[in-house]
């Protein structure tokens, strides 16, 4: 027979308190669900200003025209959601989401006319030297990962201000390890852009998820529609590029 004291009511909150995962199960609310301050807009706001600042530094082969117009509109999105959510992302607002998917689809929209041409320049192989083609590639495939990235940042369970919120009441569409693992993550974790730049970037890189699983059907199809993007992009100027070299 054990000769430990019972447990104190005290000592049973204790140790809930210490197991996340236990604790959310007893209450019934999954963590993915809990309320937090909302995340920085500062990593996002880079993540766009590099973006642009790769589609301004093209080769105006490269670039859709009128290139300075695409900028003036990406420009006045970035500042317009600075100006009315300056710091954190914990408001629910239908403009606000509106004018982000905006500026995501106009960001898409120039990078994929950009790696059109280039891929135009690759199999109709004009005479392009291979450091235009190699700075050109780089820039059209890393612009590429931040335009998933802010994809699949805006879509999950309905976009950063809904999770900050915990309204969104629909299950991840992308699980993380801490997820499943929530006693070897901070408290209070939540996804954060960077997490979502990291799943776009390993999945640019290797074609396939990594430790990060989609979930949803769009999810997946998002996923396999970057690595087809980043397999032929990276194919062909490499490719173009060893036969200029040589």
């Amino acid at each position: 027979m054990s000769d430990e004291p019972p447990p104190t009511p005290a000592s049973r909150l204790d140790r809930l308190v210490e197991s996340p995962a236990r604790l959310a199960q007893q209450l019934g609310r999954p963590l993915w669900q809990e309320v937090n301050d909302g995340e920085s807009r500062g990593p996002v706001a880079v993540a766009v200003v590099t973006a642009m600042v790769l589609q301004v530094l093209l080769p105006r082969a490269f670039a859709i025209k009128p290139w300075w117009l695409i900028a003036a509109i990406e420009g006045t999105l970035v500042v317009g959601l600075l100006v009315a959510n300056p710091r954190r992302i914990n408001r629910v607002s239908t403009r606000l989401r509106v004018a982000s998917l905006t500026l995501i689809a106009v960001l898409t929209a120039t990078n994929a006319w950009s790696a059109g041409r280039l891929i135009r320049h690759l199999v109709a192989g004009d005479k392009v030297t291979a450091r235009a083609l190699l700075g050109a590639g780089a820039a059209i495939w890393f612009t590429n990962v931040i335009a998933f990235a802010m994809w699949y940042w805006e879509l999950d369970r309905g976009g950063p201000a809904r999770r900050a919120q915990g309204t969104a009441d629909a299950p991840p569409d992308f699980v993380y390890p801490q997820m499943t693992s929530p006693e070897l993550s901070p408290r209070g974790w939540a996804p954060a852009f960077v997490d979502y730049f990291y799943l776009s970037f390993t999945n640019a890189t290797a074609f396939s998820p990594t430790d990060t699983m989609p979930m949803s059907r769009w999810a997946k199809l998002m996923m396999m529609v970057q690595s087809g993007i980043s397999l032929v992009v990276v194919g062909l100027v490499i490719a173009r590029a060893v036969n200029v070299l040589s």
